[in-house]
């Protein structure tokens, strides 16, 4: 585009343009009729609204701009809390993810033609807004390259802060309504740093600026580097999937602090490891394979991205969890009718739509741990619950006990089952200062789309602050 002192860019179908001359408030927030989802293909009838379109980030910045989709609750919406929900990776989007795969009231099947309604959709519980995030994810997009060369855990969390203050712009009847973040996988640092963001920033905004943050849960979330990775060869070495051998050379080799991880001799051994992943899915090791020949290989083997750079090994990592409805989402989100209906790719993207995205080639920043964050947070009284899928391989629940041990925090209700539909739905810890530990019986990484009817039991439980059924009736 040619550089003439004035920026024409699509804002929500919209042509803006942006000059020296002041915008409007309601001009660059937009407003949320715009923003309806009418039409969309292959979708069952429900009484409930959806929204989905662009969120700008900064006044005068319009080459930058998050995607959402939101759909209210089925019933008392304007009472219902709301939950922003984000996917990991880094890059991988949480509407090709937890929303059309998982926890979303539409699931895309049947060879991206068609949506069912999902009974078991967390917007029964909670509005539910996905965020596609950082830019260069999904719809979301940058018109300067340079800025996917700048990507990491901070922009990412002040990205979406920022996302999140013009969102309510939009939609300010949801403010004063009880606002949780959940998410999985690398949203394990997502989550905790996005809430750290708007726990600081509530200090000190006007009240109509207030964003009431109630707490967060992460599920099969990568929390603090050297436990999850001991973990993770702990628990392959449990489930028979790696060799005595091999387990000792790891352990042995790497040691699992900073000091060592970096070692060479660590990540020869480490390769062993993953060629024992390479025939079945790290994301739920019980589960079959998509052998269908059009299903794609994409690495999402999740470790810090600090490791696989100094390494080089994003590319060359197991494919992991690939069902093949995930080539079911992307030729459905590739889809020019469905694109419209949503509101999405209005600036043409040279790329096709993917799950996790093919032009983030770098992470410029990825701390070790996040457990400072989730202490502070916790001392600050905010409800915080760690679940997980019991037969995830990639960030398995030994990482996650790992993780917790470190924390330091004292038990206040001892280990136990917890119950759904009479049957054990998985296990249960508290800790002294408001942390709840539950696992998932059989579910693997994407919990809601392996166990359906106990992740919602879960979400209800959290958002309400129940403790789980402790009892078959």
């Amino acid at each position: 585009m040619a550089r003439l002192g004035v920026w024409i860019v699509w804002v929500m179908g919209l042509t803006v343009i942006a000059s020296s001359r002041e915008v409007k408030e309601e001009e660059w927030y937009g407003k949320k009729e715009e923003d309806v989802v009418t039409g969309l293909p292959g979708q069952p009838a429900v009484e409930f609204r959806h929204y989905a379109g662009y969120v700008n980030l900064r006044p005068l910045q319009a080459h930058k701009a998050l995607f959402y989709w939101f759909f209210e609750a089925q019933s008392n919406s304007s009472h219902r809390p709301l939950v922003l929900w984000l996917n990991g990776g880094p890059g991988c989007s949480s509407i090709a993810y937890g929303a059309a795969q998982e926890l979303g009231p539409f699931l895309v099947h049947s060879n991206g033609d068609k949506l069912t309604l999902n009974k078991y959709s967390w917007n029964k519980a909670a509005n539910m807004l996905f965020l596609e995030a950082p830019v260069g994810v999904g719809f979301s997009y940058t018109n300067h390259t340079m800025d996917l060369r700048k990507l990491g855990d901070q922009v990412t969390a002040e990205d979406s802060l920022s996302f999140l203050i013009n969102w309510f712009k939009r939609f300010p009847e949801f403010r004063s309504n009880e606002f949780y973040i959940a998410g999985e996988s690398y949203a394990g640092h997502y989550v905790p740093q996005l809430a750290e963001l708007i726990y600081d920033r509530n200090k000190g905004v006007a009240k109509d600026s207030y964003i009431n943050l109630k707490g967060f849960m992460i599920g099969n979330a990568v929390i603090n580097e050297a436990t999850d990775m001991a973990g993770l060869v702990d628990y392959a070495w449990s489930h028979a999937i790696i060799s005595d051998n091999l387990y000792v050379n790891i352990h042995n080799s790497c040691k699992f602090d900073e000091e060592s991880i970096d070692d060479v001799q660590c990540w020869d051994n480490f390769k062993g490891f993953m060629q024992a992943y390479a025939d079945i899915d790290i994301y739920s090791i019980y589960a079959p394979v998509c052998l269908s020949s059009f299903s794609s290989s994409r690495p999402r083997f999740a470790m810090s991205p600090s490791l696989l750079a100094s390494h080089d090994l994003s590319h060359r990592l197991p494919t992991g969890y690939d069902p093949c409805t995930e080539d079911y989402v992307e030729k459905y989100f590739n889809r020019k009718d469905v694109q419209a209906a949503l509101h999405a790719n209005v600036t043409s993207l040279p790329y096709p739509y993917s799950s996790c995205s093919g032009v983030i080639k770098g992470w410029g920043d990825a701390p070790s741990t996040v457990i400072p964050i989730i202490r502070k947070l916790l001392n600050a009284g905010l409800r915080i619950w760690i679940y997980s899928g019991d037969t995830d391989g990639r960030v398995p629940v030994t990482s996650t006990r790992y993780s917790i041990k470190k924390m330091g925090l004292k038990v206040e209700s001892e280990w136990r089952a917890w119950f759904h539909k009479n049957q054990v739905a998985g296990w249960v810890e508290t800790y002294v200062g408001g942390l709840t530990f539950a696992t998932v019986r059989g579910a693997g990484h994407q919990v809601p789309l392996f166990a359906p009817p106990p992740s919602l039991s879960l979400f209800s439980h959290f958002l309400s602050s129940l403790s789980l059924p402790s009892s078959r009736f």
